[in-house]
């Protein structure tokens, strides 16, 4: 024998917390004037890194007349750098420059859309705004707790380099 059970709808949106009245924020004129200021340095701080990203990627085609130079003024054999090879020092450049420039994209995408929300009560771009400001904070999350990570695992390295040394001079 089944038993099927019929569901009264206005009992399940009031048991349901997801069906119940949403909650608004509102945003004051205070709210409103931090929101624009930050959206101005946020602007400020993304151009800088955009001009550094730039200076990055010069700087990494320039690796190898770089390393060239240092050849000829202490030589090879006292240039760490040489073992790397300006190709390979090339691609790590670029590649920080990639890291530098998106926090920095994020940033100046953050405060067009948050410069508008203000300025013109868009709704929609606000959201856009606390979107990027998201990931721009969860990207440098991850970083940290990838740089984090390393420097744990370098701090391993050591100690047991260093109880081999121990080890190998007794």
């Amino acid at each position: 024998m089944e038993y099927f059970e019929e569901e009264n709808p206005e009992e399940t949106t009031q048991n349901d917390p997801q069906e119940q009245d949403e909650v608004f924020l509102t945003v004051t004129e205070d709210i409103r004037s931090y929101i624009y200021e930050t959206a101005k340095w946020t602007k400020f701080l993304s151009i800088v890194g955009f001009v550094v990203t730039g200076i990055m990627i010069l700087f990494s085609f320039s690796a190898e007349a770089l390393i060239s130079t240092m050849n000829g003024k202490v030589g090879a054999a006292n240039n760490p750098w040489a073992a790397l090879g300006g190709g390979f020092l090339t691609v790590v450049f670029l590649l920080s420059a990639l890291l530098y420039f998106y926090p920095s994209l994020l940033m100046f995408k953050y405060a067009n859309s948050a410069k508008q929300a203000v300025l013109y009560g868009d709704q929609p771009a606000l959201s856009e705004a606390m979107s990027k400001m998201k990931s721009f904070f969860k990207f440098w999350g991850i970083i940290t707790i990838t740089i984090l990570g390393l420097y744990i695992i370098s701090f391993l390295l050591g100690i047991v380099a260093y109880l081999g040394a121990g080890s190998v001079a007794a």
